[in-house]
C-alpha cells in the first residue's frame, strides 16, 4: 500500500497540471459571431422577413386613422417624451436605445424620460421587426418595436422620428422632381409603399428634398430582382440614399421646425475659429502672452484641422507661440460663460504640439458661485509630452454644476529649443459622457486599398473602469465574401495573472464608433455598432460560453512589443460600413480614420423598468371615438383639443373651407371681390360725403353773398 502512494500522488499532480493548463491554453478556437447573420438588412428587409406588411414598410396605421389626422398640434408629443422599455427587449437594444436618446438630446430639443404615469407615452418592445406609428396617437401606451436586428442606433432614431411625426422622405409631394420610381422592378403587392402624399397629409416644413435623410428608402427598397427601384435624378446620390448612420442636417432642421426648437438639451459650445470673434472666447487676465488666431504657425502646424488647408481664405486655429515666449510665461484662453444642467460634461478638442518637450497645456475651469463671484480656477488635467507633428484628438471629462468657463492654459516650461508652440482647433463641449478610448488608424485609405480580404488589423487592448480588457478587430477589405465592406468585431482580452474579473463576462456593452470628423459635434454622422456580453450565450453548436475567459476560449497572441495575451472570439458585423460611405463626409481626414471605443456596464438594464407609483389613466374617449358624431365635409378632418371635437378644414394655396362642418368655401378670388366691393362701397360713401359737402358749401356761400348784396342795397338806398 505504501508503495502505491507516490504513483497516485504523481497521477494527481498530472491531472492538476492538465486542468490548470486549460486555464492558460485555449481548449478550442471559438468562431466569431456575426450579429447580423452576415447580411446587410435594412429596416424593410427585416420586417418583410418577419412577415409584416406595414405601410411604407415600417409604419403602423390604425384602421380608424386617416393620414390627414397627422397634421395638427395635437399629434405632437411634448418636448420631453415619456417612455417605457418592456422586459422582452434585448439588453443590447436597451443600451443602444439610451444612446439614441443621447443623440436626440445633443442635436435637438427633444428629451426622453422614464414613464411616470403620464397619460400618453411610448412603450418600446421587441416585436417581429422595427416599426412605429406616426405622431402622437393619444392612445396611452403607443407601441414602438425594436425587434431582432433592429438594434442599430440609426434604426432606432428612424423609428422614433416616425413617432415624432415624420413620414419617409421619398413620400413627399415633390418626390418625382428628384427621383424616378421604377415601378416594374417593385415586388408585387408592394407598390403602395411608394405612394406620395400632398401637403394636407405631410409637410416638408419648407426644407429642400434630402437625399441624405435617414428617412429615405435605399435604392433597392422592395425590389423584385437585382435592379434598383429608385433612380436619383442626380446620379451622384444613387448610393447616398438610404443611409442608416445618423440624422442628416435636414432631418434635424425639420425636427427643429416641427417642434419649435431653439436649442438642444445637452449641447453647450463648439468652435472652429473660422470667425474673428473666436466664438466669444476671451484672453485670460494676468497672463504674460496671448493665444493668436492663425492659419499657419512657425514650426507647425501648417494648416488648421477643420479644413486641412483645402479652403482658400479660411482654415484658422488658435496658437500660443512658446518659441517667442520666456520661461514660465503662460497664455490663457477662456470660453464664454456656460450654464450646465446635468453636472457632467465632455470637452473634446484637437491639439497640436510643436513646442518644446516640457511645454504643457493645462485644462482648467473657472467656476462662479456666491462665494466666488469673480470665479475660482480649478485644474482638471495637464497634457504634456514630446511634440508630435500631427493634430491629436483629446477628451476631458468635467463635473461642473455651476456657471463656468473652460480655460486653456499654455505654459512654456523649459529652456530647450522651440520654434513652434501649442495650437487648438475644433473645440466641442457637451453634457455627455466622453468616449473612453481612441484608436487612430494612419493612412486609412491606403490601408483599405492594400489590405488583403479577410485580413484583420487590431486596436491596442483597452482596459475599462471595471477592469475588463477588450479590443477591436477591423477588416479593412472585409471578411471573406464581403468585398467593398469594412467588417468590425469586438473581443475580450486577458493576460496571465489577470484577477478580479467575473467569467463569463456579464453585461458589458462594447461600442465601436468610426468618428465623422466634422468640426461641429451636432453635424456629425458617425457610424457605430454595439455588442453586449451575455454571460449565458453559448458558442455556435457548442456548450462553451462565448464570453468566457479568453484564456479558455481564445487564442494566444504576441503583441508588437513582444508581450503575450489571449484574445477571445469576436462579436460584430461583416457589414459595418461600405468603403463608399467610409470615403464620404469626414470619416477620413488628413488620411487618418479615428475609432472611438467604449465598454460600459449595462447590468442595470437586466432589471425591469419601475412602474410609476400612481398612473394617470389615458382619457376614456379616444380622439377617434370623440369624433364619431362629428361630420366634416369637403375633406375636413376631425381633431380633438382638450377633449372637444371640432373640424379642421382643408386649405389650399388659394382656397379654404370654413364653418363648423367645413361647409363654406373661400378663395383668393372671393377675397379680391370682397376687397373690391369694400373699396367701391367706401368710394361711394366718400363721393356722397363730397357731394353733400359741396352742396352745403355752395348754399352757405350763396347765403353769405345774398346777405352782402342786401347790405349794399340798404347802403345805397340811404345815400
Amino acid at each position: 500500500m505504501a508503495g502505491r502512494k507516490p504513483t497516485g500522488l504523481f497521477a494527481l499532480h498530472i491531472v492538476c497540471f492538465l486542468c490548470g493548463a486549460t486555464l492558460c491554453l485555449p481548449t478550442t478556437k471559438v468562431s466569431d459571431y456575426d450579429v447580423d447573420g452576415g447580411r446587410d438588412l435594412d429596416i424593410f428587409d427585416i420586417n418583410e422577413e418577419a412577415g409584416l406588411n406595414l405601410v411604407e414598410g415600417d409604419i403602423v396605421i390604425d384602421e380608424r386613422q386617416t393620414r390627414n389626422s397627422l397634421i395638427g398640434d395635437e399629434y405632437r408629443w411634448p418636448k420631453t417624451i415619456p417612455y417605457f422599455m418592456q422586459d422582452d427587449l434585448e439588453i443590447n437594444a436597451k443600451g443602444v436605445i439610451l444612446k439614441a436618446f443621447e443623440q436626440y438630446r445633443l442635436k435637438t430639443c427633444i428629451d426622453f424620460k422614464p414613464w411616470n404615469g403620464e397619460a400618453n407615452y411610448i412603450s418600446i418592445f421587441k416585436g417581429g421587426g422595427c416599426f412605429s406609428s406616426v405622431g402622437n396617437q393619444q392612445v396611452g401606451a403607443q407601441r414602438l418595436s425594436i425587434g431582432r436586428n433592429c438594434d442599430r442606433i440609426a434604426t432606432i432614431e428612424h423609428e422614433f422620428l416616425h413617432a415624432l411625426g415624420f413620414w419617409h422622405e421619398q413620400s413627399r409631394a415633390d418626390r418625382d422632381d428628384y427621383v424616378k420610381i421604377m415601378w416594374d422592378r417593385i415586388s408585387e403587392g408592394k407598390e403602395h409603399n411608394f405612394n406620395t402624399y400632398d401637403d394636407t397629409t405631410s409637410s416638408s416644413l419648407g426644407v429642400p428634398y434630402d437625399y441624405g435623410s435617414m428617412m429615405h428608402y435605399s435604392k433597392n427598397a422592395f425590389r423584385n430582382g437585382t435592379e434598383p427601384t429608385i433612380i436619383t435624378k442626380i446620379p451622384a446620390f444613387s448610393d447616398v440614399i438610404g443611409q442608416r448612420m445618423e440624422f442628416s442636417d435636414s432631418d434635424l432642421l425639420k425636427l427643429s421646425r416641427l417642434y419649435n426648437c431653439t436649442k438642444s438639451s445637452t449641447f453647450l459650445d463648439s468652435c472652429d475659429f473660422e470667425r474673428e470673434n473666436i466664438c466669444g472666447m476671451i484672453q485670460g487676465q494676468g497672463d504674460e502672452a496671448d493665444w493668436v488666431r492663425l492659419a499657419k504657425a512657425a514650426g507647425g502646424p501648417n494648416t488648421d484641422y477643420s479644413n486641412m488647408g483645402k479652403c482658400t481664405g479660411s482654415g484658422y486655429f488658435m496658437h500660443f507661440s512658446t518659441g517667442t515666449a520666456n520661461i514660465g510665461d503662460t497664455a490663457l484662453l477662456e470660453s464664454r460663460l456656460l450654464y450646465p444642467k446635468r453636472g457632467y460634461q465632455c470637452l473634446q478638442f484637437f491639439y497640436y504640439n510643436s513646442g518644446g518637450p516640457s511645454d504643457t497645456l493645462k485644462i482648467l475651469v473657472r467656476e462662479y458661485d456666491q462665494a466666488n463671484p469673480t470665479g475660482k480656477l480649478r485644474l482638471i488635467k495637464t497634457i504634456d509630452g514630446s511634440p508630435k507633428e500631427e493634430w491629436q484628438l483629446h477628451h476631458v471629462s468635467l463635473d461642473i454644476k455651476t456657471k463656468f468657463r473652460v480655460v486653456f492654459q499654455g505654459t512654456k516650461e523649459g529652456s530647450g529649443p522651440s520654434e513652434g508652440g501649442l495650437s487648438l482647433d475644433d473645440i466641442n463641449l457637451s453634457e455627455t459622457t466622453c468616449p473612453e478610448f481612441i484608436w487612430r488608424v494612419k493612412n486609412f485609405s491606403h490601408v483599405m486599398e492594400t489590405t488583403p480580404p479577410n485580413t484583420p488589423i487590431f486596436s491596442p487592448p483597452f482596459t475599462s473602469k471595471e477592469n475588463y480588457t477588450f479590443q477591436m478587430s477591423l477588416y479593412p477589405s472585409g471578411k471573406a465574401g464581403y468585398p467593398g465592406e469594412l467588417s468590425a468585431f469586438a473581443h475580450l482580452v486577458a493576460r496571465e495573472g489577470d484577477t478580479g474579473q467575473k467569467w463569463p463576462c456579464p453585461w458589458k456593452q462594447m461600442t465601436m464608433m468610426l468618428m465623422d470628423q466634422h468640426p461641429h459635434i451636432q453635424k456629425r454622422m458617425s457610424n457605430q455598432r454595439s455588442v453586449t456580453t451575455d454571460p449565458n450565450m453559448k458558442a455556435t453548436d457548442s456548450e462553451i460560453f462565448f464570453w468566457d475567459d479568453p484564456r479558455k476560449v481564445g487564442v494566444e497572441v504576441t503583441d508588437a512589443d513582444g508581450s503575450k495575451y489571449f484574445r477571445g472570439p469576436g462579436a460584430g458585423t461583416a457589414v459595418y460600413l461600405t468603403h463608399l460611405r467610409a470615403k464620404s463626409r469626414d470619416f477620413i481626414k488628413g488620411g487618418d480614420a479615428i475609432f472611438l471605443l467604449t465598454m460600459e456596464d449595462v447590468a442595470h438594464l437586466t432589471v425591469s423598468q419601475p412602474l410609476p407609483s400612481t398612473t394617470l389613466q389615458p382619457a376614456t374617449t379616444s380622439p377617434h371615438d370623440a369624433c364619431s358624431n362629428i361630420q366634416c365635409l369637403n375633406d375636413g378632418v376631425c381633431v380633438v383639443d382638450e377633449g372637444k371635437a371640432s373640424c379642421r378644414c382643408a386649405v389650399g394655396d388659394d382656397w379654404w373651407y370654413y364653418g363648423d362642418s367645413c361647409q363654406h368655401k373661400g378663395s383668393d378670388m372671393d377675397k379680391t371681390t370682397l376687397a373690391l366691393a369694400s373699396s367701391l362701397s367706401v368710394l361711394g360713401v366718400m363721393l356722397v360725403i363730397t357731394v353733400v359737402s359741396v352742396v352745403c358749401l355752395k348754399k352757405k356761400y350763396k347765403k353769405r353773398s345774398d346777405d352782402i348784396s342786401h347790405v349794399i342795397e340798404n347802403i345805397n338806398s340811404k345815400l
